[in-house]
């Protein structure tokens, strides 16, 4: 796209010496319970993100996996502060953004992006794609200038025929939309994309042309993407960096490699070994690590560690003192030998590919 300036790919790792564009530090982000009847009293929060930190450097794409309804959707709206923070703090290329008013937000937008989960969802239906794409452009004042120019080299950057422009959304696939949807994004030529699990509502082949598309975008423009899924294998496929989330708090990061290499934590270990393997034989031999009973209410989270209630370690191997240092003693989030960080008080590398 001719308008948008390239910058060259940047390496996967992140460098100590290198600034992150995006910094997230003890993110809390509560949502109050009420009573039923005609006095709503406050009875309790729902604990959606609790004290969640993270870097995203420029050029690379951070994946921020767990199960559905473990805060990874929640913390990507507060980032872009759609939702306000309850504590915490949100830095975009060194500036504080939390709490800042829709004004000023309004302009750190150009530089901030969202794609969302359902592609025909986020499209409005009664406007033409032409006008869909060209939206951010009216609302910050750039069309009037090679607008509808911009327009049609924004579709044909993401695969599309500018000539088709004067349709509707629902005269696309669903890739096709998701398409759309990027180039919405793109308009304002930002630098960070948070892409809020963008490939979860297509077939699997339409997924794979979707990811090679983000990939190229990235090595081409130089954009950041916080990549937010349920998939580890999705994750795996795009992910330079890799953080696990479990009832709203970060359990395990690691980059992508040393991840899948050398899982330390249960819940990613099982995560893990749920991605089926190709190699019947492997397959059949490979040890499962099975994770049981459903997710804690995050109304009443469990004490001290959060997966100690679903954890097979901690029904099967740990002693009882072990066990009550679970229950009374909150994880922190650290590198106990295994290499990168982990919260896990009994954190163990094990092998489950």
């Amino acid at each position: 796209m001719t308008s948008v300036q390239s910058a060259p790919a940047v390496p996967s790792s992140a460098p100590s010496e290198r600034r992150p564009v995006l910094e997230v530090r003890n993110l809390v982000k509560h949502f109050p319970v009420r009573s039923r009847g005609l006095v709503r009293r406050k009875i309790g929060d729902v604990h959606a993100v609790c004290d969640v930190s993270f870097e995203l450097y420029p050029g690379e794409t951070l994946g921020l996996v767990g199960e559905s309804g473990c805060g990874k959707t929640t913390t990507s709206r507060v980032v872009l502060n759609l939702q306000p923070a309850t504590s915490g703090t949100v830095l975009f290329d060194g500036r504080e953004i939390t709490g800042l008013k829709q004004s000023e937000m309004r302009r750190l937008r150009r530089e901030m992006q969202i794609v969302f989960q359902d592609p025909y969802a986020s499209l409005d239906p009664r406007m033409p794609v032409n006008e869909i794409v060209a939206e951010p452009l009216r609302i910050h004042g750039r069309y009037e200038k090679n607008g509808r120019r911009k327009v049609a080299e924004l579709l044909r950057t993401v695969g599309l025929n500018p000539e088709h422009g004067n349709r509707y959304a629902h005269e696309f696939s669903g890739g096709q939309r998701q398409r759309i949807g990027i180039a919405r994004a793109l308009a304002l030529e930002p630098r960070v994309l948070i892409l809020d699990e963008p490939v979860s509502a297509l077939d699997v082949s339409i997924q794979a042309g979707v990811l090679n598309l983000l990939e190229e975008l990235q090595d081409r423009l130089g954009l950041a993407y916080l990549f937010v899924a349920h998939d580890l294998s999705v994750v795996k496929h795009i992910s330079d960096r890799i953080a696990v989330m479990y009832l709203g708090r970060i359990v395990e990061t690691a980059t992508r490699d040393e991840l899948f290499a050398s899982p330390a934590h249960p819940y990613t270990q099982a995560l893990i070994s749920a991605i089926p393997i190709p190699d019947p034989v492997k397959e059949r031999a490979r040890t499962r690590i099975v994770v049981t009973g459903d997710v804690p209410s995050p109304v009443d989270p469990p004490s001290g560690c959060r997966f100690r209630t679903r954890c097979p370690k901690f029904a099967n191997q740990l002693s009882s003192a072990e066990q009550q240092r679970c229950i009374e003693e909150i994880p922190a989030l650290v590198d106990r030998g295994q290499g990168h960080p982990a919260a896990c008080h009994y954190a163990e590398v094990v092998n489950v590919l």
